[in-house]
């Protein structure tokens, strides 16, 4: 299943829910894109996708500066799967295709 697109998600993290807009490009099995929330928009690096799976990592600086690292289960026009900020615990985000 292709994760390349537009994705809305929405991440419950211990801080409370974060919306953001993902737009991801596939190459082989190098994953690339954006990640835009909460006032700010940032490169997607470290990026893979095998299957159905999808990682990648972004750093953000609101509502605290982190790295934050994101794995993805996609099903057709939905996406969901786990954020991993800094010391925080895993939060779950799920979302669907812009």
């Amino acid at each position: 299943m292709s994760a390349d697109g537009t994705w809305k998600i929405t991440v419950q993290t211990p801080m409370g829910v974060q919306i953001s807009t993902v737009e991801l490009v596939t190459d082989g099995n190098t994953l690339t894109g954006t990640q835009s929330g909460n006032g700010e928009s940032t490169a997607i690096y470290e990026g893979s996708v095998e299957g159905d799976t999808a990682t990648w990592k972004v750093d953000i600086t609101r509502p605290l500066p982190l790295s934050v690292t994101f794995t993805a289960t996609v099903d057709g026009d939905s996406i969901s799967g786990t954020a991993k900020a800094g010391m925080f615990p895993k939060s779950t985000f799920a979302g669907s295709r812009a």
